[in-house]
């Protein structure tokens, strides 16, 4: 495993020798992130890699477990000097800090009741040569498991002619996910596995395509989570192990009720407390570690 290096935060070819220049703010932000992967001793374990290709397009498309999964994946392409456009809720897009940085970083809004503007600008992106990422799921998996999947990765490879990269990410929800309160605990853990290229067949249709990408997205998911080297150490980290390996997590079907309202994009939003409450409460959590 290997933790986020303080050369790489200030390294001048980071992004090769000639960076496209409106991309300026989105290198600034992965410079920042990898200080706060340094800070909290994130243990990575990147494999596969190599499959994300140095140039032309390619559709990114991984299972969803944590608020932070982006920026996992971000850095599995970032050796390959490549970034990622994902695709993420269009009231990210709407608040007054996180989006004027997601616009400027040229990622995709989605608005799940309307989606075929961000389909569209999908697709421009993949014939324009970018890497786009997509969470099929449409959301966190509250099961930590694979849920159904949306088609719309397939269709944005068929019409766009791009591979697809399956992708699993694990350990990031042990930080921050849905349903639980976030934890900047040190050391720990994040796996991310990068399978092989997975490339339309001529005349192939969208439910075939999808039906080979959460094959291999289940073969990649299943190796992140056996394969993770840091166990839950007692009874109370056993939350975040899916039940089918032994975990108290809940299962697939009681998620699915719970996550109901975020997939159709309907649930309340109850007012959030202060900045200053809450970091009051993460100080006070940290404290009594």
């Amino acid at each position: 495993m290997e933790t986020a290096r303080w050369r790489d935060v200030v390294r001048r070819d980071l992004f090769g020798p000639r960076p496209d220049p409106r991309d300026r703010l989105y290198r600034l932000v992965i410079r920042l992130v990898l200080v706060v992967f340094r800070l909290l001793d994130l243990r990575f374990d990147v494999r596969g890699g190599e499959h994300v290709p140095a140039s032309g397009p390619a559709v990114v498309c991984s299972n969803h477990v944590s608020y932070l999964d982006f920026t996992f994946l971000g850095l599995a392409a970032l050796p390959r000097r490549r970034l990622v456009r994902f695709m993420a809720k269009e009231s990210v897009f709407r608040h007054r800090v996180s989006g004027p940085l997601m616009r400027a970083m040229r990622h995709i809004p989605v608005d799940r009741r309307a989606g075929a503007a961000a389909f569209d600008a999908a697709v421009r992106a993949l014939k324009d040569g970018q890497v786009v990422g997509v969470f099929p799921e449409a959301t966190i998996s509250s099961s930590f498991v694979l849920k159904d999947l949306k088609a719309g990765a397939a269709r944005m490879a068929i019409d766009s002619g791009a591979p697809v990269l399956p992708a699993a990410v694990w350990g990031g929800h042990r930080i921050t996910t849905k349903h639980h309160p976030v934890d900047l605990r040190r050391g720990v853990a994040v796996t991310v596995v990068l399978g092989e290229p997975i490339v339309p067949e001529p005349g192939e249709t969208a439910p075939a395509l999808l039906g080979r990408i959460r094959a291999a997205m289940e073969v990649l998911v299943d190796e992140a989570q056996r394969t993770y080297p840091q166990p839950p150490s007692g009874p109370a980290e056993l939350w975040w192990q899916p039940a089918h390996l032994g975990g108290t997590a809940p299962t697939p079907q009681q998620a699915a009720e719970r996550d109901h309202p975020d997939v159709r994009g309907t649930r309340r939003r109850l007012p959030r407390p202060h900045p200053v409450a809450r970091l009051r409460r993460l100080v006070g959590r940290r404290g009594r570690r």
